[in-house]
């Protein structure tokens, strides 16, 4: 599939604004090593100090785009009047009990019969099976989508997901949903919580075990496979001037031997038999430290423990993590600016926090860097942020739990549209993640392309015109829900303001407003009474399906142009 140039998706899309309203675009560059990007190329120079600037619904939208899948406008209310720390308080308290976990939604079918799990209840816990694992994949995906449309008002569902990219596992290769469900569940539990402990555990989780062949890593036959991607990938990166060594890499897995699996106990357990205990030394870019080797059954914890220590205080895994938060949350340049007010001083906050990951993400929803107006409406949404946030923006009603086939099966358009668009939930393509997060210099803007730019645009008007219609139940937008949400609706004007308000990062001019509502709204005519006396005649006797089409035809397409614009894939 052809990948879009910058100026080609605006042209495709029907921007008007945007090659305006975004910064240049930088020179290829490959970070930390290159940082002669030239000054007038270099985006901002703010860094971590807080926010002070004014404070309003441009600054609330703006942190919430961020840090939830789409903004409702419930959730706009909710923060509006709180000061700048209370929102951020309220985005990272997180409640501590877990969501209930996937059901057998597929126990209806008679060629899935799951004779151990009833349907509708849970299978995380049952033996596995062969037959229905396929079945129960789908489960999970569709759950976990579930639980990104229904989220609540903190960070959690992003930040799960940013861990989810960074230690990327594949259903279609761990082979077992019950490890898959429980790798989630341990990136959930840990998202915001200390990073050598996420790491221990990641590095201990049956899923990850099976992914990268860690229950295969003997003394006898080590297999580097994990001991290489937890450096390149999860802790120190790649891109560095000096570099580990070969030889790191296979004394790293010599420390990992011994993990095994046990799937009757969905677990891990450590076999020292197949554990090697002899000393392993690593090379002058770890300060030739020497990791003691141990017998006994606590062998391989007192290993790990002390091969995490030697990359933590690396200081060059500091830097790493934050980057990729960084390109997760604010932008994907980094320049040498960047690199100085931001990632260096964040890096020393998370090394001198011990590795805590709150205090990392608090300080950058607080920074004034944030907060800059360059770093608003550049990021390309990725496809779970726009199916997503599409699905709650609008207030898109979903099945009710009564009926786990219904719910789940709805839950499941979204989930297959946004793996059309190159985003699969549970299977990112490979171990590094989705390459819009790390492949230089394209980053964002690979998620947009001839093939995905049109099937976004597609599923919008999809559940605008059609809905999707399964089980008896009907998913489809309510325009008209949509637009009595709004403080005054017979206003045009205000209307219009008020939904690209929440829809669109960055304002549109008076010139393109007047033009959409001209269009749209007066259906061609220049007065606003046209849609007043519409609106108005329809409120006074909404059973009248004459008077409702009235509004809806008008509604819909509006929604439709505004939806399929470029503006809409920003966030």
């Amino acid at each position: 599939m052809k990948q879009l140039s910058r100026k080609a998706f605006l042209k495709s899309a029907g921007s008007e604004l945007l090659s305006e309203s975004l910064p240049p675009k930088p020179y290829p560059y490959k970070d930390p090593s290159n940082k002669d990007l030239p000054r007038h190329l270099q985006k901002t120079s703010t860094g971590i100090n807080p926010y002070v600037g004014s404070w309003g619904e441009t600054q609330i939208l703006h942190l919430l785009r961020r840090t939830l899948f789409g903004v409702k406008k419930t959730d706009l209310d909710f923060f509006k009047g709180k000061s700048m720390n209370e929102c951020v308080a309220s985005l990272l308290s997180l409640p501590p009990n877990p969501p209930f976990p996937p059901l057998n939604n597929y126990g209806n079918n008679p060629n899935q019969n799951d004779a151990e799990v009833p349907y509708g209840s849970t299978w995380v816990n049952a033996a596995v099976n062969p037959n229905i694992e396929g079945a129960r994949i789908l489960s999970l995906k569709a759950w976990w989508t579930g639980l990104l449309l229904n989220q609540d008002r903190t960070i959690r569902e992003k930040m799960t997901l940013f861990w989810h990219n960074h230690f990327a596992t594949e259903t279609i290769t761990v082979q077992d949903s019950r490890y898959s469900y429980k790798h989630h569940a341990m990136l959930r539990a840990n998202c915001l919580g200390n990073f050598k402990e996420l790491l221990k555990q990641v590095t201990l989780d049956p899923a990850m075990l099976s992914y990268l062949n860690g229950e295969q890593n003997t003394k006898t036959a080590p297999d580097e496979n994990y001991g290489r991607e937890l450096q390149e990938l999860f802790t120190i990166g790649k891109d560095l001037p000096q570099h580990y060594t070969e030889e790191d890499v296979k004394q790293a897995a010599k420390v990992l031997t011994g993990w095994r699996n046990n799937r009757l106990g969905i677990s891990s357990f450590f076999d020292s038999n197949k554990h090697d205990t002899g000393n392993k030394t690593f090379s002058a870019f770890y300060n030739n430290t020497v990791i003691t080797g141990r017998t006994g059954a606590n062998a391989g914890l007192l290993e790990l423990d002390d091969l995490l220590n030697m990359l933590l205080a690396h200081q060059e895994t500091a830097k790493y993590i934050v980057r990729k938060i960084y390109r997760f949350f604010v932008y994907y340049v980094i320049d040498d600016s960047v690199e100085k007010n931001v990632i260096v001083p964040l890096a020393n906050l998370f090394r001198s926090n011990n590795y805590n990951i709150l205090p990392v993400i608090e300080t950058l929803l607080k920074s004034e860097h944030f907060y800059d107006a360059l770093n608003k409406g550049c990021m390309i949404k990725s496809p779970l942020d726009h199916l997503v946030g599409l699905c709650r923006q609008t207030n898109l009603v979903f099945p009710d739990n009564s009926d786990a086939q219904k719910q789940y099966g709805h839950w499941q358009v979204v989930q297959f549209s946004a793996q059309t668009a190159n985003q699969d939930l549970g299977d990112p393509p490979n171990v590094a993640g989705w390459p819009a997060y790390y492949e230089d210099p394209q980053y964002y803007e690979i998620w947009i392309n001839s093939d995905t730019l049109p099937k976004r645009n597609s599923i919008a008007d999809y559940l605008l015109y059609l809905g999707y219609s399964r089980f008896g139940f009907k998913t489809v937008i309510d325009t008209i829900a949509f637009a009595e949400q709004f403080s005054n609706p017979s206003n045009p004007d205000q209307l219009l303001t008020d939904i690209i308000t929440l829809i669109y990062p960055n304002d549109l001019s008076a010139t393109t407003k007047n033009f959409i509502k001209t269009s749209f709204l007066l259906s061609g005519q220049t007065e606003n009474y046209i849609w007043t006396d519409a609106w108005n005649l329809y409120k006074t006797n909404p059973s009248n399906n004459a008077n409702k089409d009235a509004i809806k035809i008008r509604l819909q397409a509006l929604l439709k142009y505004l939806f399929g614009q470029a503006e809409y894939q920003l966030c």
